[in-house]
């Protein structure tokens, strides 16, 4: 396989030849012919299926994931490491999404949560398709800053996360795992100025608030080449983003399933969070590079943005103590 020349700098994670070779092992893949039927989850647990995804959903068992977080291709003309996705009619996409979504939601424990995300183009097509197998409790919506600008439009810098649960009197919630340390631009004090400080910390990390998160995310820097979880692959999510989905949505021990798991950012993410993991990948090197990221979280369990249990508001971290 042709390797890029990159900058020295780069840090952009990439295979050689004796580690795709390595790697392959590990990956787990679907009996094909005959009829398939599920297999115990020890076999598929906080592992790789290189899979198509109709194809490896029956061999999966029913009920068995507690978080479920889907990136699926939007509708848009897309090359996925040689595969290509194509733009279709809106019509036709509903019936790309009606075609494996229903299956997936099958896997959802009856007390589990599913998140789903999308851009302005097949939101309105991803409300629909949720609407008829989960009851929606909210869309999040996060700030994208990476990207080109349009000529003749404005610039698409918005992603959708829709969050789904299966019964909405019983699933989980953990506000306290995903609040936000801001900066305090105005340290109010009680009594004036020699007071207590007003719903924020004053110590040797500078002043800071804890703030309850919301449905708009703007804490969020999209994997690029400096970056050590940034991969070749073209739609990679941040580990950031998925880290609040899964913190918020799941307890330790949990399974966290993805089933276009790409480069892998919800099963590494999920490791580093000690949750299990289960994901579908049908490129054969997004799947190897899914596992040199899992190989990578044995000794840095570090994400981008969260440290000492808290979010940090982007570009806040390098502040403290000044």
């Amino acid at each position: 396989m042709e390797e890029k020349i990159r900058a020295g700098r780069n840090r952009t994670i990439t295979l050689d030849d004796s580690e795709r070779d390595r790697l392959r092992e590990r990956l787990v893949t679907v009996p094909a012919g005959a009829a398939i039927e599920p297999v115990e989850m020890t076999a598929v647990l906080d592992r790789t299926i290189n899979s198509d995804l109709l194809a490896a959903l029956p061999y999966l068992p029913d009920e068995f994931a507690d978080l479920i977080i889907i990136d699926p291709p939007y509708n848009l003309t897309k090359n996925f490491g040689g595969k290509i996705f194509n733009e279709r009619k809106d019509s036709a996409y509903e019936d790309y999404l009606m075609s494996w979504f229903p299956l997936v939601c099958r896997k959802l424990k009856p007390n589990g949560s599913l998140y789903m995300c999308g851009d302005w183009k097949c939101t309105s097509a991803l409300q629909r398709v949720l609407e008829q197998e989960l009851t929606i409790l909210n869309r999040i919506t996060w700030q994208r800053e990476k990207g080109r600008g349009a000529k003749a439009n404005w610039k698409n810098g918005m992603e959708d996360i829709w969050f789904a649960v299966k019964n909405p009197d019983d699933y989980y919630f953990d506000l306290e795992a995903v609040k936000i340390k801001r900066r305090v631009i105005a340290p109010y004090r009680e009594g004036g100025a020699g007071g207590k400080p007003k719903d924020w910390d004053d110590s040797e990390d500078g002043k800071f608030r804890l703030t309850c998160p919301s449905n708009f995310w703007d804490d969020i820097s999209v994997p690029f080449w400096s970056m050590p979880e940034n991969t070749d692959h073209p739609t990679q999510k941040p580990e950031k983003l998925y880290a609040k989905l899964i913190l918020a949505s799941s307890k330790p021990g949990d399974v966290v399933f993805d089933p276009f798991l790409g480069s892998g950012t919800a099963s590494v993410t999920a490791k580093k969070l000690g949750r299990h993991w289960c994901g579908i990948e049908l490129s054969e090197e997004y799947c190897l590079l899914a596992e040199k990221r899992l190989e990578l979280a044995e000794t840095d369990k570090s994400i981008q943005g969260y440290s000492d249990g808290v979010f940090w508001e982007r570009n806040t971290a390098a502040l403290q103590k000044k």
